[in-house]
């Protein structure tokens, strides 16, 4: 009788990461952290604003600077939006190319999870204010809105709330993140492009065949790209290709594989330079003119009474957790994988349910899905930011109720007992780092013995206390 081949070890899903890029998650996720914070304060400014003084707010948001003749004469609003956010998008295209050739999304594998998990925190949302809107005779129009979620709102309440994640739910949030700005990115290409000026659209794609060769060449210099993004940008704005798939195309056209002798290639370079921008700068100054939603009169009590605005709370708050649980499972279910030991499906809905935090990208479609209708574009906004609320109280709740666990597997993995930099998990197989320790070990039982002693002689007196 022959035996059966034996079987092949299930991959583990949310397992540990690599320690290079376990450095670069706590390195990206510490500035979007901060980025979170000032967001929020930014958010919160907004609401404060445009509710006591919403005269002066509009007339800000509503003020006209630029060179006309270019076709950018934009609202600071519009500016905020087209201009800032391709920063933006930029960095999430580094972010993205970055995935895809040295991250977790270069094994097709390994991508399975981040990339179900993120269409079906896509698609679930869409269905589910599909749905609701049908029911109530509403709009289809904002059926993208509850789509996205907002990494950086989402770090923030973890840093409100004080929760540390173990570093591999942290690391898939960010690819969970990543996906779903790729997806955003193409819903606001195809869906949100009304008129196309081919001349525009072709000046933009030269310049970004020109942005590519210069890259492939060895051409260094900011000098160089920045006018030459400038005016990549200016003319994707003028196609009506919304400006902020110029950011992606010049981040994802980055080199983001290290060669020899580099500790960092260009792309994680730039990254490392531009992320503190979008996420301390660009990002909150959108924020501050896309946030400042009027909450007088009915307002609120038509968040939940309108077809379209309950479609995006309930997108927001229902379907995302669904989506991205539902597609966590389904991959367990349908591939020989199974979920880290360390963590309990509670932490996998309790991350899919942070995940319903849709800001930054979700206004920005807001905008686009409802344009022209200012009083529904107000309303939208509104259920995007009480559907993000509910959301993160949600998920600061399910969080909570784990953070023993999540504090001991984080220190677990911060632990560098013999000092050397590298946290100890990722040492285990290195002959020096047990030497180091047996050293540590040897100079600590020394310690001991002499202290021993000292007390074996102070005991032994005639006056001692024994």
């Amino acid at each position: 009788m022959v035996p059966p081949p034996p079987s092949s070890p299930r991959r583990t899903l949310l397992g540990r990461l690599s320690l290079p890029e376990r450095n670069y998650v706590a390195e990206a996720l510490r500035t979007e952290t901060v980025g979170g914070v000032i967001l929020l304060a930014a958010a919160v400014t907004a609401l404060i604003w445009a509710n006591t003084f919403g005269a002066a707010y509009a007339s800000v948001s509503d003020f006209h600077f630029g060179p006309e003749a270019l076709g950018l004469h934009l609202s600071v609003s519009h500016w905020a939006a087209d201009g800032l956010l391709a920063v933006f998008f930029f960095v999430a295209g580094v972010e993205l190319k970055r995935e895809l050739v040295a991250g977790e999304l270069r094994d097709p594998r390994a991508a399975a999870l981040p990339v179900a998990a993120a269409l079906c925190g896509m698609a679930v949302p869409a269905v589910v204010y599909t749905v609701t809107a049908v029911l109530g005779n509403g709009s289809l129009a904002g059926w993208a809105v509850p789509t996205a979620t907002d990494i950086a709102f989402a770090l923030a309440v973890l840093a409100v709330i004080g929760t540390s994640l173990p570093a591999a739910l942290r690391a898939f949030l960010l690819t969970l993140a990543v996906v779903d700005d790729l997806f955003a990115i193409l819903i606001i290409a195809v869906f949100f492009t009304d008129s196309i000026d081919f001349l525009a659209l072709g000046g933009a794609l030269l310049g970004l065949v020109v942005f590519y060769a210069l890259l492939r060449t060895g051409v260094r210099g900011w000098y160089i790209y920045l006018p030459l993004a400038l005016v990549i940008w200016a003319l994707m704005y003028n196609s009506g290709v919304h400006a902020t798939i110029a950011g992606v195309a010049m981040g994802l056209m980055l080199r983001c594989t290290r060669r020899e002798g580099e500790t960092r290639s260009p792309g994680e370079h730039i990254e490392h330079l531009i992320r503190p921008l979008s996420a301390g700068v660009a990002v909150p100054i959108f924020a501050l003119f896309s946030a400042g939603v009027t909450l007088k009169g009915d307002a609120l009590a038509g968040v939940f009474s309108r077809p379209e605005t309950l479609g995006v709370v309930l997108g927001l708050v229902v379907g995302k957790t669904v989506g991205i649980f539902g597609g966590t499972w389904l991959v367990t279910r349908f591939t020989k994988a199974e979920l880290n030991k360390d963590l309990a499906w509670a932490d996998v809905f309790a991350v899919a349910t942070l995940a319903g935090i849709g800001f930054t990208v979700s206004l920005l479609i807001g905008e686009l899905a409802f344009a022209g209708d200012e009083g529904m574009i107000n309303e939208v906004k509104a259920a995007v930011l009480i559907g993000s609320l509910i959301a993160a109280v949600l998920s600061g709740v399910l969080l909570k109720l784990r953070v023993r666990r999540y504090r001991a597997l984080y220190e677990a993995e911060e632990l560098d007992a013999d000092a050397s930099g590298v946290p100890d998990v990722y040492e285990q197989d290195d002959p020096e780092y047990h030497l180091r320790m047996a050293a540590i070990h040897e100079r600590k039982a020394a310690e001991h013995r002499r202290l021993a002693e000292r007390a074996g002689a102070a005991s032994s007196k005639p006056d001692s206390p024994a």
